[in-house]
């Protein structure tokens, strides 16, 4: 997507990049921002599962991107990361009010944030992007709540931190457990496989 950057004015900039540093200083519960640099305009955040959801455990990279009309015109939301959701359309693209109907120019990029880890936990079944979706959510919760989590455990894991530590250390307990990791982690890709398998199938 090309940068809008030219297309805004100074005080708009000046606005999102104090926002940007302010939510990356002190982030909402949840939420991390990615501040790009080179283009203020492309906004990305990682916005993790809530709680007591089918998406809990998972990582999930969301994009918003700034029209020239901003702060006038809502920006778009997607999610980079695959989900299976009512309100998020195959492409990532995110339906909610806030930006939408209720959009307002005062309205920052914590609040649509908020609004779209909100969503992961009180999906709209009324504004369905993804029709399937939508349906399961209001007339088979189980089944929607099993494919959601399916996908959650595929395409939103988050990367483990720790990883390179342990490829480092060839020797003490750290290279015992990272042996075990490698264990682990090929019968989670074996799990991951076969579930990836059955979701084709659905």
């Amino acid at each position: 997507m090309m940068s809008n950057v030219e297309n805004l004015s100074p005080q708009i900039i000046r606005r999102v990049v104090k926002e940007m540093q302010e939510l990356a200083e002190h982030p909402p519960e949840g939420i991390k921002v990615h501040v790009n640099d080179s283009d203020i305009t492309d906004i990305q955040a990682y916005i993790d599962g809530p709680a007591g959801t089918p998406y809990a455990g998972g990582v999930f990279k969301v994009k918003l991107a700034l029209g020239k009309d901003f702060p006038a015109s809502p920006p778009k939301a997607f999610f980079i990361t695959k989900i299976f959701h009512p309100n998020v359309s195959s492409n990532g693209e995110i339906c909610v009010n806030t930006l939408k109907k209720d959009w307002k120019s005062d309205l920052g990029i914590k609040h649509i944030l908020l609004t779209v880890k909100c969503l992961l936990i009180v999906p709209n079944a009324e504004s369905a992007l993804n029709e399937e979706a939508g349906k399961l959510l209001l007339d088979h919760y189980d089944d929607y709540s099993q494919r959601a989590r399916m996908m959650t455990e595929i395409h939103a894991q988050a990367p483990k931190i720790s990883k390179g530590y342990l490829e480092m250390s060839d020797e003490g307990p750290c290279a015992k457990k990272h042996a075990g990791d490698k264990k682990l982690t090929a019968e989670k890709k074996k799990i991951l496989r076969e579930k990836k398998r059955i979701l084709k199938r659905l």
